[in-house]
């Protein structure tokens, strides 16, 4: 059927008076509106579903989830006798109603589930399925997307999101079912009365936040300190954990962001609730003047990413995801070396578009740098190999460039509280010594030189943005640039058919296949380009390093120029 015929069904399966409903009687004759809904569905990959709510094949829905749901619980049923599930939900818009229905369809599916019955940060999912045995999770968020958003995160037996063969069994199954006649579905006040699904226990929550603390390496900094701090979970899943985990840790001045405190998923004061983007911060930041705090921490809606700004000069300064990968891979290695706890083969884990600074950083410390694709579950998995060949402890951080950070084993995804934990010890050992952490941050950059990365993504909206965006990547590989400004590629690699190509040499990139372009620019960096898995954005990603910051912002700059006219 063509999207015109898709609509006409969903009008007549849903003549009711709900939300839907209404929504589809309300763009019947606007063309671009119905096409925009049902010239596909929302594509099911290794993030699960990611979408704008509403009615249609391609909107978050009852509908879209039920059939994705229903699609998985079919794969959980071929791989084990008594599949069991853990679920987890953020703040935002229709979460409680996507989790509960996705439980109900489990249930109906003869499948346990276990459901948290508040909103929970996406490393408690994590860590659920991995505690109570879980043959896989579904987490109902859109992690940092605009309120218009929300998503459907889903997660293996050892708490990591699915890889692609996981991914493309779900699909397979996905695709043979009827979306309005397909899904099984149990009521759920019912599913709860039989035991069927049950709500996840305090015991697990409390265990969640007292193994994050596993990983405090400095055990006394924090309650010696007076640490002065102002944290906002903008209006997401990261109040209670957050600030639970900072009482243990000995942190008593914490001043919450009261605009921001509770969860609301219309995030009425920062439209993009991303800890990377300032207009995010404004409110926490102005607050962190107003009462001279050392120190914001901002974690997004579903309390995996984590941001943080402190005053310089009176004031504020933004710390990015890479440098304070940067000052973690320092701070842990020096602690642990001065305590003698520093394992004999210790492991970083960061992403193929993280700074280049934290590999100098942890050579000067003897540290090995493994680089895995963009995407945590990458980073899970590394983990979760290391663990195979017994080498748990030598794993020391994960990280990558967008906020998100882990020191332990006991989840395997980004956890905000996690890094939380960390950088709140870092700005109490830096205090002691009459430091913030961007003093500590330039003490790095005049040991180690002047490094700048910067992200810029470019949105294609609507039913052609997706194939613009394809079309840019294959015009890329048809004709790859020899000069970006005035810049020589050094070398060229294309993830996506794993080879490396300097000169006339070919070396093999023992990496996934992956939509990615990667350009060589000699000692000065790197350019990455690669479509966004989530949103329809396609990424660039400029890795510069020069004598000082204007020398980084010149080359950064003309770099950027030179993309935008002759790539975009």
């Amino acid at each position: 059927m063509d999207y015109k015929e898709i609509y006409k069904l969903w009008q007549e399966k849903l003549n009711g008076e709900d939300a839907l409903s209404c929504e589809l009687r309300d763009i019947s004759g606007d063309e671009k509106a119905i096409e925009d809904r049902f010239y596909r569905e929302l594509e099911f990959g290794t993030a699960g579903l990611r979408g704008v709510l509403g009615a249609g094949t391609n909107r978050m829905n009852i509908y879209t989830v039920g059939k994705a749901t229903q699609g998985m619980a079919e794969y959980l049923n071929t791989i084990s006798k008594e599949p069991k599930i853990a679920i987890a939900y953020d703040s935002r818009i229709n979460s409680t109603l996507f989790a509960e229905y996705s439980a109900s369809v489990m249930a109906a599916n003869g499948i346990k589930v276990y459901l948290y019955k508040e909103l929970m940060p996406t490393p408690a999912l994590s860590y659920a399925v991995r505690e109570l045995h879980c043959d896989g999770g579904i987490n109902i968020t859109a992690s940092h997307n605009p309120a218009e958003y929300n998503g459907y995160k889903v997660y293996d037996e050892t708490g990591c999101q699915i890889t692609g063969e996981v991914a493309d069994a779900i699909t397979k199954n996905i695709n043979n079912i009827d979306i309005f006649e397909g899904v099984k579905v149990l009521d759920f006040n019912k599913g709860l009365e039989s035991g069927i699904i049950e709500y996840i226990s305090e015991e697990i929550i409390n265990n969640f936040i007292d193994n994050v603390l596993k990983y405090n390496i400095n055990k006394e900094v924090c309650k010696n300190s007076d640490l002065k701090l102002v944290y906002t979970p903008l209006n997401g899943a990261g109040r209670r954990c957050v600030t639970e985990m900072l009482a243990k840790l000995g942190i008593n001045d914490v001043t919450i962001v009261k605009e921001q405190e509770m969860p609301d998923g219309n995030f009425p004061t920062c439209p993009y609730p991303n800890p990377e983007i300032v207009e995010a911060l404004q409110l926490g930041l102005k607050l962190t003047e107003e009462i001279g705090a050392d120190i914001l921490l901002a974690t997004d809606p579903d309390c995996d990413r984590v941001g943080a700004a402190v005053l310089s000069n009176g004031k504020p300064r933004l710390i990015s995801g890479n440098e304070m990968g940067v000052l973690m891979i320092d701070y842990i290695s020096t602690m642990k070396e001065q305590n003698g706890t520093m394992p004999k083969n210790p492991v970083i884990i960061k992403s193929i578009v993280s700074t280049t600074m934290a590999d100098t950083v942890a050579l000067a410390h003897n540290i090995k740098i493994q680089t895995v694709l963009t995407g945590f579950k990458y980073i899970g998995e590394a983990i979760t190999a290391l663990t195979k060949e017994n080498r748990e402890n030598d794993f020391l951080l994960g990280f990558e460039e967008s906020y998100g950070y882990l020191s332990g084993s006991h989840v395997r995804d980004k956890d905000a509280v996690n890094g939380s934990m960390l950088i709140v010890e870092m700005a109490a050992y830096y205090k002691q010594k009459g430091m913030n952490l961007g003093d500590a941050l330039d003490a790095l950059y005049e040991k180690y030189g002047k490094y700048l990365n910067k992200v810029d993504s470019y949105t294609f909206k609507g039913s052609d943005g997706m194939v613009k965006m394809q079309n840019i990547m294959q015009s890329l590989r048809d004709n790859p640039p020899t000069q970006i400004a005035e810049y020589n590629v050094s070398y060229k690699a294309d993830y996506k058919i794993q080879e490396k190509v300097t000169g006339e040499t070919k070396e093999k990139i023992n990496l996934p296949s992956a939509n990615v372009l990667e350009y060589g620019l000699g000692e000065i960096g790197s350019v990455i380009v690669r479509p966004s898995g989530t949103e329809p954005k396609l990424k660039i990603y400029y890795s510069v390093k020069g004598a000082n910051d204007e020398a980084v912002l010149k080359i950064y700059t003309e770099l950027k120029d030179s993309i935008e006219k002759t790539i975009l």
